[in-house]
């Protein structure tokens, strides 16, 4: 997906939702467990709820490599499901990837070929740390994404990611850095909304990149502040919420109160969409 077909799905669907599909075993509704998988059972009741409200699913990987063969199983069922939805959703393998250049490109190949492991995403959240070599394979595929772990929302991202030099402070450095090696085109970049006081200095430095917005929801971040503070003219945002909508009810109609949170923020996307980003 491109990132003006993004931006039309976007305008199409008056949506920059994203949901975090961190399906835990341990917290879904207790009904589902008696299906022969609970947490696709789980998350195709979820996305079938919120389809026509968001634009983005992103799964987090832990929640589904803890549970070995069989949590793989349920998310190449789950990416399945989703790449039915053609042109109708964009997916984020939420894996947080990093590593040497040989590593990486095989890495990239698990996500975005699907070859062997039919994952097929349409992007990956990847750590710059180890450097460019760590995160050009990512952007070799046409039309996939790399997105970039850049000032995160954990009480831990100060012990790093704000030491300043005569450079500037180290998130600043990776945001001007890693902009070189790819384009607005095929690299995002998260920033979680607990950060959204930095967003104006952000957006001087990729204006016209996405940001993936983490935090908004269960974390406290604001939706309010994160959009005035980080839309550009073709909204540049995919703002995230997990626990918030997914884990919204634990009863047989969690589904119909997943839908009413996402609807909640939907509604509130398409003011700002309206009154901020170009027709």
């Amino acid at each position: 997906m491109t990132r003006t077909e993004l931006y039309k799905l976007i305008r199409r669907k008056e949506s920059f939702l994203c949901v975090g599909l961190d399906s835990d075993m341990e917290k879904i509704p207790k009904h589902l467990l008696d299906y022969e998988d609970p947490v696709f059972e789980f998350n195709r009741a979820i996305i079938d709820a919120t389809i026509d409200l968001a634009v983005a699913y992103k799964p987090n990987l832990a929640f589904y490599e803890s549970r070995g063969m069989a949590g793989w199983n349920s998310l190449e069922k789950t990416i399945q499901y989703l790449n039915g939805f053609k042109n109708e959703v964009f997916t984020i393998a939420d894996a947080k990837r990093g590593d040497i250049g040989n590593t990486s490109k095989l890495y990239a190949k698990a996500f975005f070929s699907g070859t062997y492991a039919a994952m097929n995403f349409d992007a990956v959240t990847v750590a710059p740390y180890m450097g460019s070599d760590s995160v050009t394979p990512f952007l070799s595929y046409p039309g996939k994404w790399a997105v970039v772990l850049a000032l995160t929302s954990n009480k831990g991202a100060d012990d790093f990611q704000l030491i300043e030099n005569e450079q500037g402070k180290l998130f600043e450095v990776v945001l001007k850095t890693s902009s070189q090696w790819g384009s607005p085109d095929n690299m995002m970049y998260v920033v979680g909304a607990t950060q959204a006081a930095t967003l104006k200095e952000i957006r001087q430095i990729v204006p016209d990149h996405f940001l993936l917005i983490p935090g908004v929801g269960a974390q406290g971040g604001s939706l309010e502040e994160v959009v005035k503070k980080g839309i550009n003219k073709q909204c540049g945002l995919l703002v995230n919420a997990s626990r918030s909508i997914i884990f919204a009810s634990q009863d047989k109609d969690f589904d119909k109160a997943a839908r009413s949170e996402a609807q909640n923020m939907q509604v509130q996307m398409r003011k700002y969409l309206n009154e901020f980003c170009a027709l």
